[in-house]
């Protein structure tokens, strides 16, 4: 009974705000969720996604590695805006490590409103992955003139 008991998820914990997920039948997994946040603007002209910034900090990301199974709850949020009218800037998320994952307009954020800011967020379930650690990155395009990405927030729930 000692034993059995061992293996409950209370047994297993050993990191306060870590969450637990199946990872097999009759097998559990601790995963403990990330995030990482930037708060200055920073710019790019690149038309392909870039997860490098120019200006401020010159900083990447925000990104981080984090151990995963075949799942993630994936939440970023920016606050981004174009030197060009009629152009788009775009914010997605790629994933690299276990898994390869490029950022893609199918889960972005975009504006195209000239001289404006806007300030929005995406929620999905990453379902690609490989289990293992896998580095999480937020990365940005425009389609023209100069990008700009400020208040920047990656949050990423393991399952």
């Amino acid at each position: 009974m000692r034993d059995n008991l061992l293996m409950t998820a209370p047994a297993q914990a050993t990191t306060a705000g870590a969450i637990f997920a199946a990872t097999g039948t009759n097998a559990i997994g601790q995963r403990i969720p990330g995030t990482f946040s930037v708060a200055g603007g920073e710019t790019t002209t690149s038309a392909t996604y870039t997860g490098t910034l120019s200006g401020g900090a010159g900083s990447a990301g925000p990104g981080f590695p984090i151990t995963t199974g075949v799942k993630a709850l994936v939440a970023f949020h920016c606050r981004q805006s174009t030197s060009v009218s009629t152009t788009n800037v775009w914010t997605s998320v790629a994933v690299s490590g276990a898994s390869t994952i490029a950022a893609s307009d199918q889960w972005s954020t975009s504006m195209d409103i000239v001289s404006s800011q806007i300030f929005h967020g995406l929620t999905y379930v990453e379902t690609g992955l490989t289990a293992g650690t896998n580095t999480f990155q937020m990365q940005y395009r425009v389609s023209g003139g100069t990008g700009t990405y400020a208040s920047r927030r990656l949050n990423v729930v393991p399952f």
